[in-house]
């Protein structure tokens, strides 16, 4: 996804089975012994389409599109993802924010305050309160609207530029999805003033997207790729999916301890329930050309670790085409 020229909201119905070829990407899984809540080792079917929305973090600024106005809108009603766009990768390979102009902005992340007539709940932030901005207000979306899932997107147009030097060898790779999980799914913010600190944001995320544009294909001025990227693509999102779920196993089995010692605590040993390790999606903006889908993306495997993929369906026809052509077309023929 391009930083520029977006629309506040960019909505799709994302067909898995587009991509992914004779098998939807609902049953991806096959011969892996992962934990995803037992739904891939089971063959359980997810359903086929997902309603996704984009969410710009730098849409609260010129364009003064806010969190709440997806509420207001209808639009949280209707989408099954927010993707929150974009998280950065740095040229030591990790994800990153701070308030650095052109590569990160905590400030609009998770440091601004929101009055009360600008908040999801209609509650003013304070000063001391650790998490304000968008994160605060998309965690309050999601307690308005259980079942909505947000995502945070790594990447896009403008910020894909380190990628490829980031997953070059098994330990970079686990360096840099160790990183993002700390950050994100751990929510370890960096401090910033009352803003921030450990945990800050956990929970708020409910898995990773990856928006690397474009592994083996050139893209955006400066960043890097090479003809490995395809292989290292793959590799990397085994690994986002190992640490992910090792991340909800560990969580689960936290959790099961804190039960355990509540219940001695009131006399109760035994008879509580072993808590369900959470299931993290992991997806993927993937383009629509198929050349730069063959140098970068192998489908079979790849479709085994995400729960989805989100194709650039503008990009399904181009300026300078003779002809005038469907561009946002979601749904196969005779689907």
């Amino acid at each position: 996804m391009r930083r520029r020229n977006l629309s506040r909201m960019t909505i799709a119905g994302v067909a898995l089975a587009l991509l992914a070829g004779a098998a939807p990407a609902a049953t991806a899984g096959t011969g892996h012994d992962r934990n995803d809540g037992g739904d891939r080792a089971k063959g359980h079917q997810r359903p086929a389409y997902k309603n996704i929305g984009y969410f710009t973090q730098w849409g609260v600024y010129g364009r003064d599109f806010q969190v709440k106005d997806l509420d207001t809108s209808g639009a949280a009603a209707r989408l099954t993802h927010i993707n929150y766009a974009f998280g950065n990768v740095s040229a030591e390979g990790k994800c990153f924010t701070g308030n650095i102009p052109g590569q990160a902005d905590a400030w609009a992340d998770y440091a601004r305050p929101l009055d009360a007539a600008g908040s999801v709940d209609g509650v003013a932030d304070t000063d001391t309160q650790p998490l304000a901005g968008n994160f605060n207000q998309l965690r309050e979306l999601k307690a308005k609207h259980p079942g909505l899932k947000v995502m945070i997107s790594l990447g896009g147009w403008s910020w894909s530029t380190h990628f490829s030097d980031a997953v070059r060898t098994a330990a970079s790779r686990k360096a840099l999805v160790s990183s993002c999980i700390d950050l994100y799914i751990k929510g370890n913010l960096p401090q910033d003033g009352a803003r921030g600190g450990d945990g800050a944001a956990a929970g708020l995320f409910d898995g990773i997207d990856v928006d690397w544009e474009w592994p083996g294909s050139p893209a955006n001025e400066g960043t890097v790729f090479r003809p490995e990227d395809k292989k290292n693509f793959t590799a990397l999102i085994s690994e986002f999916r190992d640490q992910l779920d090792a991340h909800a196993r560990s969580e689960a089995k936290a959790k099961e301890k804190a039960a355990e010692k509540a219940g001695k605590g009131k006399g109760h040993g035994h008879g509580h329930h072993k808590p369900k390790p959470k299931h993290y999606d992991l997806s993927a903006y993937v383009p629509a050309n198929p050349k730069a889908i063959d140098a970068g993306f192998d489908v079979k495997r790849l479709m085994k670790d995400f729960d989805f993929v989100n194709i650039q369906g503008y990009d399904y026809h181009v300026s300078g085409e003779k002809k005038t052509a469907q561009q946002s077309a979601l749904y196969a023929r005779n689907d």
